[in-house]
């Protein structure tokens, strides 16, 4: 296992300084990464809006707007082709997803049905390879009724096309807007994801998203007085259309299109030269142009209007025949707001009305501080755990630190190739992997330091230690991968930064750990030709321990079990402190532009908006404040005409560093994976330590590790810390952990089953508690120093994601001990449950039981 030959070597050391060169350019600042060579990676990591700042907006795409809009259009072919075809027909109706019709002559139907084909022919769908798919299907419930009904197949169509349509619109307005590197990506079915960093307009960014803008040109019905047509009925043909005026005025317009937006080419904000107020001149294409022309000549005298989103902009006059293709929007327009319809206009319409459901917004500042906090915490976080390392294992502890050095180096190089986004979460992620890749280098070096007591020689000692602790720790680590894997498939958001980096983590800890680490220690044995293992300046455990836990266990058991009980008697009679995650509702930090926030003034001002339930709270510093408003049961707009109220409301004396809306949606979907998470990586982690181990070693456990849950979801319950999605991240974190842990110790005693057959159950459970302890309480100082330093330094935003990690560490290390060791005298596990282990040459290993003094 110490020999290494020359490729191996050079193997090694090629992926570490490959790793060095991606991470690169992280460190050097901007401005001289054009001085260096263009061969270098000049690919930093993204930054997540938490740190940057930014605005992350998920839309939903209307599907009623889609089936109204299709319904519509079919009611309109049906008329012009029956016309055409001069059949007579009654009762042209639409109503739910279905359109109907009935012909008035029987003889006529078949013929109706010739001139209708056209609704049902097949299209090529885009969604099924190169398959068709009919949108409309026909059906004769009596005889000479004619029904057409949107099918299934034919809905998705219309929501694909939709949201790609979006897709590309929403690209275009956000251009046009000169933000970098926006990201615009479907998600599931009928939704859009817009993440924006580094916005300093949020929103701005939210106007441009929520308007259809969908332009047209209609003619002013006058024959009859406006007020008639709203007291009586309107014209056949016509309805009454309001304008964007305050207040605003009715007007009746004919239903017929006479351009639409379609036919623009071109839209600028402008001023007029008469007037010099702001407008938007408009260019048609050639079709637009012929239509506008005929039609402003055949209406001279009347009035036409411009119609945008059902809302008039204004209703001018012809004067004249207007033949030049271009002509300006004018109305109570700022600047910005001409600017803005110009970017509409040139984006094109959206195809459907969508609805936020839910928004995270940072601002930069915040996230500026978030970056400095998490750097901070960081490097804190990483001077304990090597200074730590270095007093625990001397010279081995200074191997262990250049490792784990590489360790970082490798993630960061590693996220900066797959373009990952680095969120808070994510950042909590590397500290994680900070505290916990040193768990690898622990169970090797107390292995070895085992091996070295057994009389064994240095090198064998050596050797063998990392022989035996190859499957304890690509076992440990591979059930934290786990929960690393599920996090990211069904979480969102930061969470997901934060199961990136947790993966790659664990992945590069076990490269380092075989590899790297390895090579170090055969470099220093070939060199120092040393006689002994270094020892540490300080010994945290005594080498040979003899603590009877199994003599405790009883105790610990009725402990566990009336903590479990309370915890959830507690949960049921309780309610937990969910966030908005999960119930939905709207968040927000503000600080004040000068001097302290006045909280009482705050929760004065809010209570007057008429919003439910408001609670305000001093957050961080004296200047900040946290808002909750709970959610509003109205529909996921709802949520958004809060954030518009509250902004007017504060938005002169408070800044707003961070917004966050979740309908209600959202909120139930959030909610459901989260759960689905928490179990679906408990199942797989039992299936997975049943195959390695035993029936009895998955049961145990999956128990220790809902023991476990269960504790974390008491001290949600009893501190009132906020529940919300990060909550999720720390509860699988810290199964993951307690499954690492409880695996290490299952390791020992599945390896001890096999050597003393005859020992009693209870002995040898104490046996392999003690050889194990060790590495127990030393893994579980050093995450503890790394997770301690993220409290302390890494900022309000995580504070309670941490603190629940740093109870997790603790109640982990307790269950694998107490909870998770004496289940197996309780499932009647026995030696001869195991096949034997095997030495290299086929002989089965025979082990002298061990002094009991």
């Amino acid at each position: 296992m110490l020999y290494f030959s020359r490729w191996k070597t050079i193997s090694i050391w090629a992926i570490v300084l490959l790793g060095v060169l991606f991470a690169l350019p992280n460190i050097v600042p901007q401005s001289m990464r054009d001085s260096l060579p263009g061969w270098l990676p000049d690919r930093p990591m993204t930054l997540g809006l938490d740190l940057r700042g930014g605005s992350h907006i998920l839309l939903s795409v209307n599907q009623q707007d889609l089936i109204d809009e299709r319904l519509q259009s079919a009611r309109d072919d049906i008329r012009t082709s029956l016309r055409d075809a001069k059949i007579g027909y009654t009762g042209l109706s639409g109503t739910g997803r279905s359109v109907q019709v009935r012909i008035r002559d029987a003889a006529d139907v078949e013929k109706a049905k010739t001139a209708l084909a056209q609704l049902t022919a097949p299209i090529n769908s885009g969604l099924f390879g190169a398959g068709t798919v009919s949108e409309l299907a026909l059906e004769e419930p009596e005889p000479g009724l004619l029904r057409y009904t949107i099918t299934d197949d034919g809905l998705v169509y219309r929501m694909n096309a939709a949201v790609t349509q979006s897709i590309e619109v929403i690209g275009r307005r956000v251009n046009e807007l000169g933000t970098t590197e926006p990201i615009i990506q479907r998600q599931g079915d009928d939704r859009i994801l817009v993440q924006v960093p580094g916005l300093q307009d949020p929103q701005r960014l939210k106007e441009i998203l929520g308007q259809t803008a969908k332009l047209t040109f209609q003619m002013v019905d006058t024959s009859v007085p406006v007020q008639q047509a709203i007291e009586g009925r309107p014209p056949a043909g016509t309805s009454v259309l309001y304008s964007m005026d305050d207040p605003p005025v009715p007007y009746l317009i004919e239903d017929r299109v006479i351009v639409s937006g379609e036919n623009l080419v071109d839209a600028q904000s402008t001023f007029d030269q008469r007037t010099n107020e702001p407008v938007v001149s408009f260019r048609f294409d050639a079709k637009g142009a012929t239509r506008f022309g005929q039609a402003t000549q055949q209406n001279v005298g009347r009035p036409f209007a411009i119609i945008l989103d059902n809302q008039v902009i204004s209703a001018p006059r012809i004067n004249e025949p207007i033949l030049g293709g271009s002509g300006q929007i004018s109305g109570s327009f700022t600047a910005q707001s001409a600017n803005d319809l110009a970017v509409l206009l040139r984006a094109g319409a959206l195809p459907a009305d969508l609805t936020i459901v839910e928004e995270r917004t940072v601002g930069p500042s915040l996230g500026a501080d978030s970056i400095l906090a998490g750097q901070f915490a960081s490097i804190v976080g990483g001077i304990l755990v090597i200074g730590f390392m270095l007093i625990a294992y001397g010279t081995l502890g200074v191997i262990a630190n250049i490792a784990l050095v590489a360790n970082i180096v490798l993630i960061i190089a590693i996220l900066s190739m797959l373009g990952a986004t680095l969120t808070m979460p994510g950042i909590a992620g590397i500290v994680l992997t900070v505290g916990m890749a040193v768990d690898s280098n622990v169970i090797i070096y107390e292995r070895v330091r085992e091996e070295r007591r057994w009389g064994r020689s240095l090198v064998q000692s050596l050797d063998s230690g990392f022989s035996r602790a190859l499957a304890t720790i690509v076992d440990a680590n591979f059930t934290t991968f786990i929960a690393a894997v599920i996090l990211f498939f069904l979480g969102s958001g930061p969470v997901k930064g934060f199961a990136v980096t947790l993966a790659i983590g664990i992945v590069t800890t076990v490269f380092t750990a075989f590899t790297l680490t390895r090579w170090l220690i055969a470099w220093w044995l070939k060199r120092m030709k040393p006689k002994e293992l270094p020892r540490g300046l300080v010994r945290f455990i005594p080498e040979d321990t003899h603590v009877p836990f199994m003599s405790w266990r009883r105790v610990a058991f009725g402990l566990s079990a009336a903590l479990s009980l309370g915890a959830i008697v507690l949960f049921f009679t309780m309610e937990m402190n969910y966030g908005i995650d999960f119930r939905g509702g709207t968040s927000l930090e503000i600080q004040a532009k000068q001097g302290d926030a006045n909280s009482a003034d705050v929760r004065e001002r809010l209570s007057q908006l008429n919003l439910g339930d408001v609670q305000v709270q001093e957050f961080g510093a004296k200047n900040e404040l946290l808002i909750r408003v709970e959610g509003q049961n109205s529909g996921d707009n709802a949520e958004q005409t809060v954030v518009e109220k509250v902004r007017g409301e504060l938005s002169d004396d408070y800044e707003f560093r961070r917004v966050e809306s979740v309908g209600p949606t959202v909120s139930s979907e959030l909610a459901f994976n989260g759960t689905i998470g928490v179990l679906a990586s408990m199942v797989a982690m039992l299936i997975y330590i049943w195959f390695r181990f035993e029936w009895q070693f998955g049961l145990g456990a999956i128990i220790s590790t809902i023991h476990d849950v269960t504790m974390i979801a008491g001290l949600y319950v009893i501190t009132g810390l906020e529940f919300n999605l990060t909550s999720i991240a720390a509860i699988l974190t810290i199964v993951g952990y307690s499954i690492n842990d409880t695996v290490v110790v299952y390791d020992r005693v599945r390896e001890n089953l096999r050597k003393y057959k005859k020992m009693p159950m209870e002995e040898l459970l104490d046996l392999s508690m003690n050889q194990t302890l060790s590495r127990t309480i030393l893994t579980g100082l050093t995450t503890l120093l790394a997770l301690v330093a993220l409290y302390l330094f890494g900022g309000e935003v995580i504070q309670s994601f941490t603190f629940a990690m740093i109870v997790g560490v603790i109640v982990g290390t307790y269950s694998s001990i107490f909870v998770a060791g004496p289940l197996l005298i309780l499932f009647k596990l026995r030696p001869e449950n195991l096949a034997p282990e095997k030495s290299e040459g086929g002989s089965v290993l025979t082990t002298a039981e061990p002094s009991k003094t």
